[in-house]
């Protein structure tokens, strides 16, 4: 589906795409160049919107849409657009660690449908020797991925995260009830959320 593109955040695109065959509508919050958006469009979601902050990554999206009347693309921050619209399916890869994290997952929260889903792939901060030995672990496995597959670069900004995976994991447990968090290899977890119907 990523056209041979991967890096350690689109070998998550699987997690969005298993829901997108039951989402008429979708989001993808810092969606860059737009690689998830069109994967989604692919998987047969009718309504892509892809968010970034970055008006440059915005108008390369739009230019690699080939004019696809399903795909919209909207430059500004998630926290102060799209007031009042809510998607069958959100996404967040790569994103949630470049927002305050309680007022990132809140906002995530409100963009999602009744019974829509909310999918985030995110970094967070080593901050405890389980994160350090999980994170060491990581490193050969990424080294051999990289080797065999190549490895995509994006283009878009890069931050360090601030927040812990515990961090994470408390304010997700508190702001999202319910939700499925795991750790994941490459430096990554994942959040997926089912907003009450």
């Amino acid at each position: 589906m990523s056209d041979g593109r991967w890096n350690h955040n689109t070998h998550y695109h699987r997690l969005a795409l298993r829901l997108a065959g039951g989402a008429s509508s979708a989001l993808d919050v810092g969606c860059g160049e737009g690689l998830l958006t069109r994967e989604l469009r692919a998987a047969g979601v009718a309504r892509v919107t892809g968010l970034d902050l970055d008006p440059d990554q915005v108008a390369r999206a739009r230019s690699l849409a080939q004019a696809d009347d399903g795909l919209r693309y909207v430059a500004g921050d998630v926290l102060e657009v799209l007031q009042g619209e809510r998607f069958d399916l959100v996404t967040c890869f790569a994103t949630l660690h470049h927002l305050d994290l309680d007022d990132g997952l809140r906002r995530l929260r409100e963009l999602v449908s009744p019974g829509g889903h909310l999918v985030v792939v995110g970094l967070a901060r080593v901050a405890t020797p389980t994160d350090a030995a999980l994170s060491l672990a990581a490193v050969p496995a990424a080294k051999v991925a990289d080797r065999a597959r190549g490895h995509w670069e994006h283009g878009a900004p890069v931050r360090d995260p601030e927040h812990s995976y515990g961090d994470v994991r408390t304010a997700a447990r508190s702001i999202l009830p319910g939700v499925l968090w795991r750790r994941r290899l490459y430096w990554r977890y994942s959040l997926v959320w089912q907003s009450p119907a």
